[in-house]
């Protein structure tokens, strides 16, 4: 019988080093890397067959999402703005495990962008059978909403919310009855934090998004959900976090630590697969401990 682990001790735990990064931040300048899941994660072919694409692949929540896909036997296109060697990295792990992976670069807040990423996962991969909405922009943290110019806020809601919405579009007329859309919110969406009100806000319109796709979607067997995470340590975090912050980032969750990326890519198998198909317009929190309402 396997052991049960223990989920206080299962990553890493602060205090963590400062790093000096801007975003959206790279897994390759990481002092303490996340845990995607590489040395623990076992498929059980729950996938087989089918084809994904996840947006925001290259590191953090998405590469562990890519990496679990391709265990459970999907193939896997992975859209992404410009970090190439860190997506490079997520291409290695879904080919490492024998399946296919599409490396898709660029904005995601152009419509035509996302028009073409899904095309060409259609056109490499032959078909799409799981869209996971999970690109996202962090800014820095600031003492003010005084600080949250336009152009900030504008990026933020383009790549956050519009992107989600672009890429559905497209998407929708290459899915197939036992599909899923998977979008990913946060406990933000819920107990915003003032400091980063801009991406909060964000994830508050995704759950809306979600619950009002999914009314639209069932009637053609398409099914629409939604992840909520807590505090998830990734690059996105390192790069928008600083000073004590930073250090102890997590450090008053119920576990006390942080989400690591491989403790959220199961839920993602889950909604993506047939044992979920009844399980349609829901938020499922990945919260170590923290209610979600």
């Amino acid at each position: 019988m396997a052991t049960p682990v223990d989920p206080r001790t299962a990553g890493p735990r602060p205090p963590f080093a400062e790093h000096d990064q801007s975003p959206p931040g790279l897994d390759s300048r990481m002092r303490e890397r996340p845990d995607y899941g590489e040395e623990s994660y076992v498929g059980l072919g729950r996938l087989e067959g089918r084809a994904a694409l996840v947006t925001g692949g290259d590191s953090g929540i998405g590469r562990a999402v890519a990496l679990a896909f391709a265990r459970e036997g999907a193939d896997v296109a992975v859209a992404y703005l410009e970090e190439h060697d860190d997506a490079e990295e997520t291409l290695r792990l879904v080919e490492s495990a024998g399946r296919r992976g599409v490396l898709l670069p660029g904005d995601l807040g152009d419509p035509a962008h996302c028009a073409d990423v899904v095309e060409e996962t259609v056109r490499q991969l032959g078909r799409l059978d799981v869209l996971v909405n999970n690109a996202a922009f962090q800014g820095k943290t600031v003492q003010s909403i005084t600080e949250l110019d336009p152009e900030r806020v504008e990026r933020t809601f383009r790549t956050n919310v519009e992107a989600m919405f672009f890429l559905v579009r497209a998407a929708v007329p290459h899915l197939r009855p036992g599909a899923a859309i998977i979008n990913v919110a946060s406990i933000q969406a819920y107990k915003p934090t003032p400091s980063i009100l801009d991406y909060a806000s964000t994830k508050g319109a995704i759950v809306t998004f979600t619950k009002g796709l999914a009314q639209e979607l069932a009637s053609k067997g398409i099914r629409v959900n939604c992840v909520a995470p807590a505090p998830v340590w990734t690059p996105l975090v390192a790069a928008s976090f600083r000073g004590e912050k930073l250090e102890h980032f997590g450090e008053d969750d119920p576990m006390g630590r942080p989400a690591q990326p491989a403790d959220v890519a199961p839920v993602f198998v889950f909604l993506a697969c047939g044992e979920s198909r009844f399980v349609d317009g829901e938020v499922l929190g990945v919260t170590g401990g923290k209610p979600l309402p």
